[in-house]
């Protein structure tokens, strides 16, 4: 995150001891690593709950893809099921035709 060397951490600590002195800055330095603690933690919850929005957003696309494809899928078998029914009743129709002709060809002959 910071690009600190030793050598500057080495400066901040004596500039630190010679300002705070020696008996507060045990709990002055207690006191900023609890808060780089909480500020690290705080960074990564926020970056987890991006990452699960991100997740989620994608998914969301991945439900509505499939269900546009599922509904495209129904409309092919529903279209292709209307076709086969009107054949069948065509034939049906079909057949049903020369039947009624032959008791009228019995009745004539």
């Amino acid at each position: 995150m910071f690009d600190i060397g030793f050598s500057e951490l080495l400066v901040i600590g004596v500039v630190a001891l010679i300002v705070i002195g020696p008996e507060k800055l045990p709990r002055v330095a207690r006191t900023i690593g609890h808060l780089v603690g909480r500020m690290q933690r705080y960074v990564a919850d926020v970056k987890a709950d991006i990452n699960k929005e991100i997740e989620l957003e994608e998914l969301r696309k991945m439900r509505d893809s499939m269900q546009k494809a599922a509904t495209d899928i129904q409309a092919s078998v529903d279209q292709e099921m209307n076709k086969t029914a009107d054949d069948l009743n065509k034939a049906v129709e079909g057949e049903k035709k020369p039947e009624e002709k032959k008791p009228e060809e019995k009745s004539a002959a």
